[in-house]
């Protein structure tokens, strides 16, 4: 099976070919239909985290059963895409960034594969796996004007944009992204022994930093950054067979 994922919205599987659609239970669930395929000759799964129609909002969706499908059916890497507003003043809608930090503000969500004893503490020191970020940041320069690559994303609960008090202490500490779907995707990922990075659309300056936040105007960005989000994917994807080693399946539980 595939062992490369990509995770992210719908439309990005018109980028496999050879697809089949298969329907996976896990025993936190059942994930969104993940289709499996091959890109430029690579085998590949993609799953759109919202569903195929977009109706699951970020707060619902079941992120342990997506991330433990994937691990069920061989996959060892995940490329993550995320459509985030800008807290950081320079970043403009259209920029590229590749996270390397993040910080959860989620409330609701379950967060962890570890409900039960032995207490377990993965480290999540490099929430990103490194040698993953590399290849996303050299293809974004090679195909981009405009690649930040040392960006804090901030995870919020959603489904609603955050208010300008919001932003303003998120800037106050640290960080340059808002989005709503990267936790706990991304630490569920560490906690399975997967390799995870994000590639990530600048789709809107956050709240207080510009009149006001609509949904269409979100869309619009997204549809523009399509093309370039394919190419850097392909490219990626083309580039992670010589990819360095890392030590992402190597979790540090202590208890």
């Amino acid at each position: 099976m595939a062992k490369i994922a990509i995770v992210g919205g719908s439309g990005l599987e018109k980028l496999i070919e050879e697809k089949d659609v298969i329907e996976i239970e896990t025993k936190y669930g059942k994930p969104p239909a993940i289709t499996v395929g091959t890109i430029n000759g690579s085998e590949i799964s993609f799953v759109s985290r919202h569903g195929p129609k977009h109706e699951v909002p970020p707060h619902k969706v079941n992120y342990r059963a997506l991330i433990m499908a994937l691990k069920d059916l061989g996959v060892e890497r995940i490329i993550a895409t995320n459509a985030v507003g800008a807290i950081n003043k320079e970043y403009v809608p259209g920029d590229i960034a590749v996270p390397i930090d993040i910080m959860d503000f989620t409330r609701t969500r379950q967060a962890t594969f570890y409900d039960s004893g032995p207490v377990t503490h993965v480290d999540v020191t490099a929430p990103y796996c490194q040698s993953l970020r590399k290849i996303l940041i050299k293809s974004a320069k090679n195909l981009v004007a405009r690649v930040w690559t040392d960006s804090v994303m901030v995870c919020t609960e959603g489904p609603r944009f955050e208010t300008p008090a919001e932003i303003r202490m998120f800037g106050l500490l640290g960080g340059d992204l808002v989005g709503m779907t990267s936790a706990p995707e991304v630490f569920l990922a560490r906690e399975a022994g997967l390799c995870y990075a994000s590639i990530a659309f600048v789709s809107n300056k956050a709240a207080g930093m510009q009149n006001q936040i609509s949904q269409r105007e979100v869309e619009e960005v997204a549809s523009k950054t399509a093309p370039a989000i394919r190419s850097i994917l392909s490219r990626s994807i083309q580039m992670m067979s010589n990819m360095e080693p890392c030590h992402c399946r190597e979790r540090s539980p202590r208890g």
